[in-house]
């Protein structure tokens, strides 16, 4: 069975210790790999040599380089990796990024939390309902 694995493009490193620490804590078992842009993403999607299944892509809208937005356009484009699912994972509450993001493939919007404790909350449902009770492609 190929390893199956968990990605999260952001910008922020804090918001990456964050969200790795509430994996550990609700006992998430899972890999989870961080990157610093949409681009090193793409590239690690695209690089023919991965080996594994994305269960779903946490995906911050404002980063450098590659934002997003583009991340979403590039990947609900292309056929091999357009049914990845993508929760974007954003401090903005704006309409206009939540109804973008979908106009462009999101499967779902969820706004970051401020506290850790609710981070541990919001990460233990999204990882529940995408690991546990949705059907994704393998």
């Amino acid at each position: 069975m190929l390893n199956q694995h968990i990605l999260m493009a952001d910008d922020d490193a804090d918001d990456r210790f964050l969200v790795q620490a509430a994996f550990e804590d609700n006992r998430i078992d899972q890999k989870l790999l961080f990157f610093e842009d949409g681009e090193q993403l793409l590239d690690h999607l695209h690089d023919e040599t991965v080996q594994g299944v994305t269960r779903f892509i946490l995906l911050d809208l404002n980063m450098p380089k590659r934002d997003g937005r583009d991340v979403l356009r590039t990947l609900k484009a292309d056929k091999e990796l357009s049914t990845i699912p993508i929760i974007v994972f954003s401090t903005s509450k704006a309409p206009d990024d939540i109804n973008s993001s979908y106009r462009l493939g999101a499967n779902s919007y969820v706004v970051k939390p401020s506290s850790y404790e609710h981070l541990k909350e919001v990460i233990q449902k999204i990882s529940d309902f995408w690991l546990n009770t949705a059907m994704t492609p393998r």
